[in-house]
């Protein structure tokens, strides 16, 4: 028998003071992401060491999950809008426990490669039930202040992940590279089975009109702004995992100990968090547009100051970009989730579709960083790609539109 705040939760979601515990889950969840996503970095020498892998190999490791995701990403969105996101999040977080745990067990690239690769199947999960999930809790301001929060899940849950990888949690596994991945997937478990008992699914009303899978992505597809979102999260993620997946080593070849470069990699995701807990409440959604150009345009700027400068004004660059290069994401997703044709309703398919095609970039672009390391034998170059990836962005998001959901 259904407890009463379950019942409460699920007939007035908007109003119920449950919708605040889900975000708290949801934020767990995502944490997990975010620090199985980032525990791969602290660990690359180790693990080249190891394995005798090259850089361009290691690259294509790094963005191995994300063209696993790429492929599960729709399938993943769909799924969602029809089992509901209770079930759909557990299995999503037990696949993701399984693939860092299991890389204890490899022994060289084509072991290692389909334990990474296999994140993405359980990584499209929780990143498109978080939003679907949100919209169906949170309506109004509301809305941007708890996409903002749990945005910050998988930013604390990475930069806690870069910093004490290699500070804190290899001394307490014996400087073991696979028991480390071990402890992440143990933890990956335990907030998957908390989820599973706490988390309350929002009942769908029985007037669905049982739209098919391939018209409801033809519908969303011809949308503008869900056109424009689709290709400016092409070019984000780039952004995002190009630079920061190469971070750790980047600051190892400028004579940082491993520690220490765990540590200065975590300070942009760090320094997001004031800004994902504040821009998405309070940028109006007719200026949404506006602000992620000046976003990206800022994400060149730090970049550019992050490869030319040493010291201070290289670790200023590092934290601007942090500022701004983690408001990209949550209002893309605003900007989903304010479209009247996709609402609460659509949010997992046009959930799924946003990161089916915005992991592409999350795909290439830290291969093709590696690949540009090997053969220029610096990282200079591929920061220049990174810097053209943000101007991109810049030109396509003046096309945006005002266009919003009704509450």
């Amino acid at each position: 028998m259904a407890d009463p705040s379950t019942k409460e939760a699920v007939l007035d979601p908007y109003s119920s003071r449950y919708r605040w515990v889900m975000l708290a889950l949801l934020w767990l969840l995502y944490a997990c992401f975010g620090s199985i996503f980032r525990c791969l970095s602290p660990l690359i020498t180790p693990i080249l060491q190891d394995l005798n892998i090259s850089y361009s190999q290691m690259g294509l490791i790094l963005g191995s999950w994300q063209l696993t995701y790429i492929a599960a990403a729709t399938i993943a969105g769909i799924l969602i809008d029809k089992w509901g996101t209770r079930k759909a999040l557990f299995l999503g977080t037990v696949i993701m426990a399984l693939s860092v745990g299991l890389r204890n067990f490899s022994h060289g690239f084509g072991t290692f490669l389909p334990l990474v690769a296999l994140f993405g199947l359980g990584g499209p999960m929780i990143s498109i039930g978080c939003p679907k999930t949100i919209a169906q809790w949170f309506r109004g301001k509301d809305r941007g202040t708890a996409v903002g929060v749990y945005l910050t899940g998988p930013w604390l849950g990475g930069a806690f992940a870069l910093a004490a990888t290699n500070s804190a949690i290899m001394p307490l596994t014996g400087y073991s590279w696979r028991l480390t991945f071990a402890f992440y997937g143990l933890m990956a478990l335990a907030v998957a089975f908390l989820w599973w008992f706490l988390a309350r699914d929002i009942e769908v009303s029985g007037d669905s009109d049982h739209v098919g899978m391939k018209t409801v992505l033809v519908r969303l597809i011809k949308i503008r702004n869900i056109q424009i979102a689709l290709l400016s999260g092409l070019l984000s993620f780039g952004v995002i995992h190009g630079f920061t997946s190469w971070l750790p080593k980047i600051f190892e070849t400028r004579g940082f100990s491993q520690a220490l470069s765990g540590y200065a990699s975590s300070a942009p995701l760090l320094a997001g968090i004031p800004a994902l807990l504040l821009l998405p409440r309070i940028i109006p959604p007719s200026r949404r547009g506006a602000a992620i150009a000046i976003m990206a345009f800022t994400v060149i700027i730090s970049v550019w100051a992050f490869f030319t400068f040493t010291g201070f004004w290289m670790f200023a660059g590092l934290i601007l970009y942090g500022v701004t290069s983690c408001t990209l994401v949550p209002l893309l997703t605003l900007i989903l989730m304010d479209t009247p044709e996709v609402g609460s309703k659509y949010m997992g398919s046009a959930g799924g579709l946003f990161f089916c095609i915005s992991e592409i970039g999350g795909f290439l672009s830290p291969m093709v960083v590696g690949m540009l390391v090997d053969w220029t034998g610096d990282f200079l170059v591929g920061g220049y790609f990174i810097m053209g990836l943000g101007f991109a962005i810049f030109l396509l998001t003046f096309l945006i539109q005002d266009s919003r959901e009704p509450y």
